[in-house]
């Protein structure tokens, strides 16, 4: 597999540290909130990796943090009038509702920043102890330019940042440059540890750094977040930790692109920001997994209600290819003909063209392309009369291939209330009995309450919309 690499900006084939195994860290969310249309873009794309990379045979050890210490929690907590952990366990249960309807997994760890005190305040120290960072006041800054290799993952030069950067009056830091390490607690509500420093709390980059090492090494495989934390976030990520540890801190670095809503950047001014809690309401979450994996992860990707509803289609389209093989199956018999084991050898090509796309930078477009040219081939081929075993081993490899990228996963409820039942008996009564006009009345009228029935030599196959 090749994948694209942000530190050397090209795309490079995927050596694991230790043969058969990958660690991989995804930056999560800061738990204040629901999280919104662009934060879950990493989550299902990242999420999508991992499922591949297990599909091929790896043993992934995956880990995505909560940061459950920030402002942003402060400031919520106390427009709440509750405390700042309150905040975060609240939002944190909701990320895993909102997380499962989109069929993102839960990671191997979810580590807490408020967990890892400890691990945090070491690292502090040993950067501190090997001057690298220096304390004023009970704050710990990084000296950004005692590290030679600052900008090297954003393509930043240090003398343009220094240009664009500014000392504020009151300023304590040494260099514009330099950003913080640990926060000297400044009002009696925030929440603080004990320190070597004082009472305080991380700053933001430390955390991802400690908990990486805690849970990964001091090296990793692929480090994974928005575009959006490329600069600072991950670069100064890299340099505390190569600082730290002295050794690479990551081999890889994958960054998916941003979400425009109706070509304009997401902002809580321009009123068009939206929580997938609140896209849920219109939505299934599989059908936003659609749309998110739609397009490439680097690029760019719009969402629109018109873009919104031609996913809604196209999952559609998959979810009525796996319930007319469920149908045939339930109603189906025998095994499979010569000719059927020949067209199910055929179906191996759509394997490997959507193992090609994935294997070329995790190109979700165009496996999911090869998922609807299975779909096309099966739709021809399994034909009414089609035997039992044909129909299972097409449902197996749908099912596998779409599996991969998260989707077709609901079970749908397949029971028929008595109302509705009743109808379709009534139906099949008035075509016996040639009361055509009664049959379309009792079809229209289940069509405009989502259900739509089709006509096989097996009986009548019930489809709810």
């Amino acid at each position: 597999m090749k994948i694209y690499n942000t530190m050397t900006r090209r795309k490079e084939e995927l050596k694991p540290i230790e043969d058969g195994i990958l660690k991989i860290y995804v930056c999560g969310p800061t738990v204040y909130n629901f999280f919104h249309i662009g934060n879950a873009r990493p989550f299902v794309v990242f999420d999508t990796l991992r499922k591949y990379l297990e599909y091929r045979g790896y043993k992934v050890k995956f880990v995505q943090n909560f940061t459950d210490v920030d402002d942003k929690i402060i400031n919520k907590a106390r427009e709440e009038g509750v405390t700042a952990p309150e905040i975060s366990e609240k939002y944190i249960k909701e990320y895993y509702k909102d997380a499962a309807a989109l069929n993102v997994r839960k990671a191997d760890v979810h580590p807490k920043v408020s967990e890892h005190i400890p691990e945090i305040i070491d690292f502090v120290s040993t950067l501190v102890d090997k001057g690298y960072a220096y304390e004023v006041n009970g704050d710990v800054y990084f000296s950004t330019r005692k590290f030679d290799g600052y900008g090297k993952l954003s393509g930043q030069n240090i003398e343009d940042l220094e240009s664009g950067a500014r000392i504020a009056v009151g300023d304590i830091k040494r260099d514009p440059l330099d950003f913080a390490l640990w926060k000297a607690r400044k009002e009696e509500d925030e929440i603080a540890w004990e320190s070597p420093w004082g009472m305080g709390r991380p700053g933001w980059h430390i955390e991802c750094s400690a908990m990486s090492k805690k849970h990964l090494g001091d090296t990793i495989d692929i480090h994974a977040g928005g575009q959006d934390l490329q600069f600072p976030h991950h670069e100064n990520e890299i340099a505390q930790s190569e600082c730290c540890n002295g050794v690479p801190f990551a081999n890889y670095w994958m960054h998916n692109g941003y979400i425009t809503i109706d070509n304009e950047k997401m902002s809580k001014s321009k009123g068009n920001f939206f929580t997938v809690r609140d896209i849920l309401k219109d939505y299934d979450g599989e059908v936003i997994r659609f749309f998110l994996l739609s397009g490439h992860y680097r690029n760019p990707i719009n969402f629109s209600d018109t873009l919104m509803e031609q996913a809604k289609a196209g999952l559609a389209r998959m979810q009525h290819a796996k319930e007319n093989l469920k149908h045939l199956i339930a109603t189906g018999e025998g095994t499979m003909t010569d000719e059927e084991k020949k067209e199910l050898e055929g179906y191996d090509k759509y394997r490997q063209e959507f193992i090609a796309a994935m294997d070329d930078d995790l190109n979700t477009a165009d496996a999911i392309s090869a998922i609807f040219e299975l779909i096309t081939a099966i739709n021809t081929d399994v034909r009414n009369g089609a035997s039992k075993e044909f129909a299972e081993k097409c449902l197996d490899i749908l099912m596998e291939l779409a599996s991969v990228v998260g989707l077709l996963q609901k079970e749908e409820d397949d029971s028929v209330d008595e109302d509705i039942q009743a109808l379709v008996d009534e139906r099949q009564e008035a075509r016996k009995a040639k009361n055509f006009a009664r049959a379309d009345e009792i079809r229209d009228l289940l069509k405009a309450k989502g259900i739509t029935l089709k006509d096989t030599p097996q009986g009548v196959q019930i489809i709810k919309e």
